[in-house]
């Protein structure tokens, strides 16, 4: 490998790994969000040349949080017409460590964790819930504006839109960048949830792009999880969550093959799951359900823990699934759970009642562009030997994919079909 790629690896990694702990260091010192978003991705730029020339650093986090630090103090000091701005410059010049999670919390809450102050912040139910979560992926994760949109199935043009209108909320509402205290912490969970759900979501089926997992959002939601759950013990619906993840999370291994290739869950070796997570998820999922107040999030749980607790892919309870699916459909009116409805219905009650709900949903064209869609479609087709129709909805499904690995697995498919 030469130097220049090595170096281009280092900042790719760093950047997965760094992203939101420099934003979120540098919005919590600075108060400005679009501020912090241009320092850190000129400190990510620099260090593509220093990094050739100087050697990549042995702690990359915390030369980028300094960077960036200093691009803002630069940024702030030629800004610096009035008092305010000379305050702000003061501030963000003073001595502090310069990175990491133990800062202080100065909030009172006690928790050391700038990230999660982060979402916290962007949780504020002033602002819509999409926006919420779609801010903090953006800030956090640093996830793109299209990849936000394709999480949301909206264009990328509304999405754009929803960032900045809730960066301007944030701004002229003064919204506090900070956890809220305890008697507050209910009417942000829903928020807070959904961001670190959807982080995990986007790391462990991505939505475009080579890999079709992003282990460092994996680690980063299951990270934040646990923070929560250290922070609102008595919460089901966080232990819930924590239990999904984790239950989903035993598998990412198995998911795609050495080539890199996409693996189907019945088709996974299950031996090779990680035991120790799987069993501390139906753990938790055990201890939320014992509470009494059954949610969304544990529900998801109960579903995924019908999948890791089967000895093989023949004795899932689908029925069990289907049923499940339901009562999920029933709290949260989505077209995905009832798209994953009707793969459950499928195979516990045969391939035309599944693909009576798909058409179904095809008929209402909220899905419309959703490439699982025909996808599922083509999935029951395939298993009730109607070959020739399965190909053909694994070509709409071809027309709307975006992950190459996903891609890939639709082409064997669709191979499979064409071949008999």
């Amino acid at each position: 490998m030469s130097a220049t790629n090595g170096v281009e690896e280092a900042v790719a990694a760093a950047f997965r790994e760094e992203w939101g702990q420099v934003v979120a260091t540098l919005i919590r010192v600075t108060g400005d969000w679009d501020l912090a978003e241009e320092c850190a991705q000129d400190a990510f730029a620099q260090a593509l040349d220093r990094w050739r020339r100087e050697g990549v650093p042995r702690r990359p986090g915390a030369w980028l949080t300094t960077t960036a630090r200093n691009r803002a103090l630069d940024v702030l000091r030629r800004e610096a017409v009035g008092a305010a701005k000379l305050r702000e410059v003061a501030v963000l010049a003073r001595d502090e460590p310069p990175y990491g999670p133990e800062d202080a919390s100065g909030d009172g809450s006690g928790v050391q964790d700038d990230r999660l102050r982060l979402i916290f912040t962007c949780c504020h139910p002033a602002l819509p819930i999409e926006a919420r979560v779609a801010l903090t992926l953006r800030t956090l994760a640093g996830l793109t504006t299209p990849e936000i949109a394709r999480a949301f199935l909206v264009p990328e043009a509304t999405m754009a839109q929803r960032l900045v209108r809730a960066k301007r909320k944030i701004r002229n509402a003064g919204i506090p960048y900070r956890i809220p205290p305890a008697h507050l912490l209910p009417e942000r969970t829903t928020g807070v949830l959904g961001v670190i759900y959807l982080l995990f979501n986007e790391g462990y089926a991505a939505t475009a792009g080579a890999d079709l997992v992003r282990t460092n959002l994996c680690a980063e939601a299951i990270r934040l999880a646990r923070v929560l759950a250290r922070l609102m013990p008595d919460e089901p619906e966080v232990l819930g969550l924590l239990a999904l993840l984790l239950l989903h999370d035993a598998r990412r291994h198995t998911r795609v093959d050495a080539a890199g290739d996409l693996v189907t869950l019945e088709d996974q070796d299950r031996t090779a799951w990680d035991r120790a997570e799987a069993d501390e998820g139906a753990d938790l999922l055990e201890t939320a359900l014992r509470r009494g107040r059954p949610g969304p999030y544990q529900i998801q749980a109960a579903i995924a823990a019908c999948h890791t607790t089967a000895p093989t892919a023949e004795d899932t309870d689908w029925a069990d699934i289907a049923a499940l699916y339901g009562e999920l459909a029933r709290r949260v009116p989505s077209a995905v759970v009832r798209l994953n409805r009707a793969v459950a219905v499928g195979m516990a009650e045969g391939t035309d009642a599944g693909l009576a709900l798909v058409a179904e949903l095809e008929g209402e064209g909220e899905l419309a562009g959703y490439h699982l869609l025909p996808a599922t479609r083509a999935d029951l087709l395939r298993r009730s030997g109607r070959t020739d129709e399965a190909a053909q909805a694994y070509l709409s499904a071809l027309e709307l994919v975006e992950n190459d690995a996903e891609r890939k697995f639709l082409e064997r498919r669709l191979a499979e079909c064409r071949s008999g």
